[in-house]
């Protein structure tokens, strides 16, 4: 039966792949646990200015984004002297 089964993509696409402004309810208000996670990361990162409770999905997933890769810089091997 497996043989007559239509092709299947085996990886489609996820939401996480596309860029935020491409999704559906970018515009829509973050939601709690991106503003929580946000308010994490710009304490983490001294970057206060970075939270707004007034950002979109899209906008509070592009400073989660900036945030994370600032933090992995700050957490990788000492550079030599």
């Amino acid at each position: 039966m497996a043989a007559n089964s239509p092709k299947r993509d085996p990886h489609p696409p996820a939401n996480t792949e596309k860029s935020p402004d491409e999704w559906a309810s970018g515009d829509d208000p973050m939601t709690g646990a991106q503003a929580s996670y946000l308010k994490t990361l710009a304490e983490e990162a001294r970057e206060p200015d970075a939270f707004s409770e007034h950002l979109s999905k899209a906008e509070a997933s592009k400073r989660i984004a900036a945030l994370k890769a600032k933090l992995k810089l700050f957490s990788g091997p000492p550079h030599p002297a």
